[in-house]
């Protein structure tokens, strides 16, 4: 039996997942603009207030807040943590105009903005080819060692010895894609081809849903489709070939990450589902209780949701600011402040109805709502 990490455990677990993440995040910003000569006036490490910091050499501000749900580096011409651009640049000397961000070259500032979830990326990967290396790769081959009786692919005609060659269109390499492919689409018709004696035939199925528990008390919906596989081939990965396995991983990650907001977006799943910070303290904890490897692991999914996340081509987010250069580049000239201003403002209010909803989802996952009702009946 799993117990539930107690408070100390799990706040100590979101720190450490979420401080590094945000300091790997915002050094990509501070090393690509130190590389293009921008100044960092400040680097941030959480928001609201200065619990402690100290003044580098360059005159760059380190600071650690109170609230460890984010971070910013403010770089000389920027006007807030946003990075929107302080119109009072143009009357800078020409010394610190020439080392202020809104100065440089729109390959340079677009490099900068991107350095962020580039590097999220980039730390994830690390951390999955270390793994990689140490575990190997799976490559069991998509074959059906055993279908359960009663299942979706046993409903499908489906035996022991088949191969899936795909599954909605998509090709099954090895056992793995198939699992990938099926978790998250419980309840989804899905047209199959399969290999079996040499010869290759087409059926339509539908992927069985279930109900497990993780283990701490949470409960959702998974896609099965009712198969096992034979003898499972593990290969050894060597360090050459590491990164590239992590390469891998990392997109499929994303691809279902993908996928999973198209759901939900097109309705076939709820945005109950979605989570926010407090839901991530709980997951920390929980991975905590697993074990280093388990925790690790954690840390490097967030980490590609966070590099993720922050591409979304929303204003205040770094793929918005990409988006603005991508207009400037096509129209020869930046996007009027007006605009931007207008953008921004539409993107907090974005950004917080998506705060208030994750947050209600989570207060709702730990069961609030439900004791309240309680209490006030």
């Amino acid at each position: 039996m799993i117990h539930n990490p107690g408070f100390l455990l799990t706040a100590l677990a979101f720190v450490a997942v979420i401080g590094p993440l945000v300091f790997v995040h915002e050094l990509g910003h501070y090393l690509v603009g130190r590389w293009c000569g921008v100044k960092a006036e400040a680097f941030s490490i959480g928001f609201g207030p200065e619990i402690f910091a100290w003044v580098d050499r360059r005159g760059t501000r380190w600071r650690v807040a109170a609230l460890p749900l984010g971070g910013y580096v403010r770089f000389k011409g920027d006007m807030n943590a946003a990075s929107m651009t302080d119109p009072a640049w143009l009357e800078m000397s020409a010394q610190d105009r020439a080392e202020s961000f809104p100065a440089k070259p729109l390959w340079q500032r677009a490099a900068i903005v991107a350095a962020g979830p580039a590097i999220n990326f980039l730390f994830a990967i690390l951390i999955l080819a270390t793994f990689a290396f140490v575990h190997g790769e799976s490559r069991t081959p998509a074959v059906a060692g055993v279908v359960q009786p009663g299942s979706a692919a046993a409903a499908a005609g489906l035996k022991a010895g088949d191969r899936i060659v795909s599954l909605g269109g998509r090709d099954m390499a090895t056992f793995d894609d198939i699992r990938l492919y099926a978790q998250i689409r419980p309840g989804e018709a899905v047209a199959m081809v399969i290999e079996r004696d040499g010869k290759t035939f087409a059926r339509d199925g539908k992927i069985g849903s279930v109900t497990e528990d993780d283990g701490f008390g949470n409960t959702f919906q998974i896609g099965r489709l009712g198969l096992a596989p034979g003898d499972p081939v593990v290969e050894p990965v060597s360090l050459l070939r590491a990164p590239v396995v992590a390469i891998e991983r990392t997109g499929q990650i994303v691809r279902t990450m993908i996928e999973t907001m198209g759901q939900i977006f097109s309705g076939g799943r709820s945005v109950k589902e979605l989570g926010g910070p407090l839901k991530i303290a709980q997951v920390s904890g929980q991975a905590a209780t697993l074990g280093i490897e388990s925790f690790i692991f954690f840390v490097a999914l967030i980490s590609i949701n966070l590099g993720f996340i922050n591409l979304l081509p929303i204003p205040m987010l770094d793929g918005g600011h990409l988006l603005f250069y991508g207009i400037e580049a096509v129209q020869r000239r930046p996007v009027s402040a007006q605009a931007q201003e207008w953008a921004y403002r539409s993107g907090l209010a974005v950004l917080m109805a998506m705060m208030l909803l994750v947050t209600f989802n989570d207060l709702s996952s730990f069961g609030l709502w439900k004791s309240l009702s309680g209490l006030i009946g």
